[in-house]
């Protein structure tokens, strides 16, 4: 099990190299949810989402051995853009396999960063199996997404930052995909703030995690229809799962047309970019799925990186229910 003397570790090797992100607020978003909201915005983390913080934290812990031979990932994107950085700027050659269908923005950025990449078809292919298959082929590690001690770790310097910054929070809501940021935001903020309630947020296509927390059982969902995409992974982690039954004290789901709306909320009266799964966490409070009036709330805002060129269909797609 991991825990806050690892979140702890963590930091120490991201400071100086992983940014110490900005904390906003909105007086507007404040009125509408009758509460005093923190945003954590992990869209001005470098490769712009908090994929860095744990991608860093692993492979700056590999033996000059493993360096040497290099690692493997999957991602859609933002973990591969993650992976990438880190390995250049630890000199570890980086292979990431990607859907075809992940965002050009995502993919032209970890090519970038001096990543191979390994293009597969969703319909066709287990990412999980081709990323294997590369690891035996090469002798190289596998660093996944967000199934990882160190990943989870590294995750977790998002809510001891944003804690350290802003003291008592009664309230803390986490996006959730794979489960690698709230598995390590929850086992920060239940150390620090024992009392603070921590509740996970998914795309409601992508409602495994949801299912699986109130189930007490693994649920999955191949390959969810959501424009979260960043949240499109087929279920919790073996080591992401036990924790977020420990720590985390609710689940919920919100639905695309939310997240567009909140999107659009942040871009406005923030000015700042947000992808669909970084406004996960914002929705759920936007949207009052999530009501806690009067209380001091914080928010991860996950990511920023959107395709610009899908932009437009975003703003033409209509959002009423």
């Amino acid at each position: 099990m991991i825990t806050y003397a690892d979140i702890e570790a963590a930091a120490d090797r991201l400071e100086g190299v992983a940014h110490r992100t900005p904390v906003m607020t909105s007086r507007q978003f404040n009125e509408r949810t009758q509460s005093q909201v923190f945003f954590k915005c992990e869209n001005f983390q470098r490769i712009g989402a908090f994929k860095f913080r744990g991608a860093y934290n692993a492979l700056s812990q590999l033996s000059p051995e493993k360096k040497q031979k290099g690692v493997v990932t999957y991602s859609s994107g933002n973990h591969a853009q993650a992976v990438a950085l880190s390995g250049k700027l630890l000199e570890i050659p980086t292979t990431i396999v990607m859907p075809r269908d992940a965002p050009e923005v995502k993919i032209a950025a970890t090519r970038g960063y001096g990543a191979e990449i390994i293009l597969y078809d969703r319909a066709e292919a287990i990412r999980e199996k081709v990323a294997l298959k590369l690891c035996q082929e090469r002798g190289s590690t596998l660093i996944p997404p967000y199934n990882h001690p160190h990943v989870i770790a590294g995750q977790g310097t998002t809510a001891k930052e944003l804690i350290e910054e802003v003291g008592n929070l009664d309230l803390l809501l986490v996006c959730c995909g794979g489960g690698g940021l709230l598995s390590g935001c929850a086992i920060a903020t239940k150390t620090l703030l024992p009392h603070c309630r921590v509740i996970g947020v998914e795309p409601e296509t992508g409602d495994d995690g949801t299912r699986s927390f109130h189930s007490k059982t693994l649920q999955r969902i191949e390959n969810p229809n959501t424009i979260a995409d960043g949240a499109r992974t087929p279920s919790l982690g073996s080591l992401t799962f036990p924790i977020i039954l420990e720590y985390v004290d609710d689940m919920v789901t919100v639905s695309d047309r939310a997240l567009l709306e909140t999107m659009f909320f942040l871009w406005e009266r923030l000015k700042i970019v947000v992808e669909p799964t970084g406004a996960l966490a914002a929705t759920a409070l936007f949207e009052r799925i999530v009501r806690s009036p009067g209380k001091r709330i914080g928010v991860t805002i996950s990511g920023g990186n959107i395709e610009l060129k899908k932009l437009v269909a975003f703003l033409d797609r209509p959002i009423s229910s």
